[in-house]
């Protein structure tokens, strides 16, 4: 068979398959696991779920844990350095939503959608599995630093959500000097310090320039209107 006509019947065997890709939708990059841990300093039962998490954060790059420090253990006997109202708001939100209809900690809510006890890691690990299997990724989305400024990007996808801008420090060594935890050394990761809604996401790209809130690293989370995590990422 002549150059010509191979080139020609080549073509014409590969052009449904050419339509096909053109026709499929883009999907979404794949995105970290996200984990909520509530937590406190002042509560004894905490620490194990603060190592878990300690753990994931070093081993896990597919994950993105967060800890939440929640602040109704102030009055306790210890005031937590790290506890915020948003913290806190945040934990009720989910347990309106969630089986629980309670806070509690420690707790662990995987994707917006598991909730378990933080120091449980069989159950953690499930329900990381869980989430893993059954993951809801709406758009693309990224997440850069210009000086003072952060840049979020949205790309085009189906469906809504609120885009949650949240600053974290990577590690924190805590002397505990009062409360159930007198006494000991708590070693903490990713505490979480400061949480946004910064805006809304509709379906269409988006890009969204925002300052540098408190914290040493940043991630951008897409929330449904149902509390699932539909979008994760992360900086630094």
């Amino acid at each position: 068979m002549r150059p010509r006509l191979i080139h020609l019947v080549l073509s014409l065997a590969l052009a449904p398959v050419a339509h096909a890709a053109a026709q499929r939708p883009a999907v979404a990059p794949s995105r970290p696991v996200v984990v909520e841990l509530f937590t406190s300093q002042g509560c004894s039962s905490c620490p194990p779920a603060d190592t878990l998490l300690t753990e994931l954060a070093r081993t896990r790059p597919d994950v993105l844990p967060l800890a939440f420090h929640v602040t109704y253990w102030n009055g306790l006997g210890w005031h937590d350095p790290y506890s915020f109202p948003a913290a806190t708001e945040r934990q009720r939100a989910y347990a309106a939503r969630l089986a629980d209809h309670t806070v509690y900690t420690p707790q662990m809510v995987v994707d917006g959608t598991y909730s378990v006890v933080g120091s449980d890691r069989a159950a953690a690990a499930a329900a990381i599995r869980q989430a893993e299997a059954g993951q809801a990724t709406a758009a693309p989305l990224r997440l850069d630093r210009h000086g003072d400024t952060l840049a979020i990007d949205v790309g085009a996808g189906t469906g809504s959500a609120t885009i949650l801008l949240i600053g974290f420090d990577p590690q924190h060594d805590t002397p505990i000097g009062r409360g159930e935890n007198s006494g000991r050394r708590l070693l903490e990761s990713n505490i979480v310090r400061s949480i946004q809604a910064v805006g809304q996401w509709t379906g269409g790209t988006l890009r969204l320039q925002r300052p540098v809130p408190a914290g040493e690293r940043f991630a951008v989370l897409l929330a449904a209107p149902d509390g699932r995590i539909i979008g994760a990422a992360r900086l630094g």
